[in-house]
């Protein structure tokens, strides 16, 4: 079993070259559908599974595709992590599509509504 601080230091190489992979290596189409950046790597503590997030901006449609593309790049990303990173032994990739950042704007515009219309409760009662 690894350190939690070695577990998190190979975490984030992980994340930094699927990062530089997915902007500069990856020449599936798919991929440039939807804009996609790595929001986040989850590194088993036995260093052997790792779940890296994507957050995917576009149309729905777009997402699926990009998801498809990353499903089928796997390999790939497994063998160039294994070799950009020397590891003795190369972890399992899982992505998963990160929605937080959606769910976030959704917060806050529902927010901004709630106080637009206090103000315009209080303007009316003012009056």
């Amino acid at each position: 079993m690894a350190t939690t601080r070695r577990v998190a230091r190979v975490a984030e190489l992980i994340k930094r070259e699927v990062s530089n992979m997915l902007l500069k290596d990856i020449k599936d189409d798919r991929v440039g559908m939807g804009m996609v950046s790595v929001t986040d790597a989850e590194l088993s503590g036995d260093l052997q599974h790792v779940k890296i997030f994507v957050s995917i901006y576009g149309t729905e449609e777009a997402r699926q595709q990009t998801m498809e593309a990353l499903a089928s790049a796997t390999g790939y990303i497994k063998r160039e992590v294994g070799q950009r990173l020397a590891l003795r032994r190369v972890p399992e990739v899982v992505f998963h599509e990160d929605r937080s950042f959606e769910r976030g704007v959704k917060v806050l515009s529902l927010i901004n509504q709630l106080s637009r219309e206090r103000e315009e409760k209080e303007s009316k009662l003012s009056d």
